[in-house]
């Protein structure tokens, strides 16, 4: 596999339509929502540089693309897709942590979210430093919600007034800082107790 991973940029705009398929190809073997973009709109990605491509020599195998909701607050990295035959090599966790360094490059104060039944989403999300949060935590944009229409699960956010979902929902905080360990829970160095034995004070006159 010689695959390059490149921020996209309007060099890469050929790609539009064939970024369209695989997104629609995924999301039917998926059985759930990853949103159905037009070529307009993935285009516009491409052209503005938030987007992540990935090639095989000229064959496209994967992507990856920024939205913004909420006035810039709020970050999703959307429609991460791999060709099927580049499965399973590691290349989706390639993409997933450009396209994260992307969005912190672009948007240093934004937070960035996901919204995941995948596993090896979470898993990817939770090593970047994503947490699980409550829907409630997440952009109330009503068009980061209506890229949920596609998904057959839709009709369950409706009842629960986007309040939850099948989906767990992942947020990774800026202004959130990794917790310090305690200075009592530092790594003491522990030296080995050697036992002396006590000089014989008897002695013979």
């Amino acid at each position: 596999m010689d695959v390059e991973i490149h921020i996209a940029t309007s060099a890469y705009a050929k790609y539009t339509q064939e970024v369209c398929d695989l997104i629609y190809e995924s999301a039917l073997a998926r059985g759930t929502g990853i949103a159905k973009r037009s070529p307009e709109y993935v285009a516009e990605k491409i052209n503005l540089g938030k987007a992540i491509i990935a090639l095989d020599g000229d064959k496209l195998v994967g992507f990856a693309y920024i939205e913004t909701f909420s006035h810039n607050r709020f970050v999703a990295n959307s429609g991460l897709v791999v060709h099927p035959k580049y499965r399973n090599q590691g290349l989706a966790t390639k993409i997933k942590r450009k396209i994260f360094d992307l969005s912190r490059k672009l948007y240093p104060h934004a937070k960035i979210f996901s919204i995941t039944t995948g596993l090896a989403v979470m898993k990817m999300n939770t090593e970047l430093g994503f947490r699980p949060v409550t829907f409630s935590e997440l952009t109330d944009d009503e068009e980061f919600w209506k890229g949920c229409g596609g998904c057959r699960n839709f009709d369950i956010l409706q009842r629960n007034n986007y309040r939850m979902c099948l989906c767990t929902g992942l947020l990774f905080d800026p202004e959130t800082k990794p917790a310090t360990q305690p200075s009592s829970f530092a790594k003491k160095v522990v030296k080995p107790v050697v036992k002396r034995k006590a000089p014989n004070k008897m002695y013979k006159k």
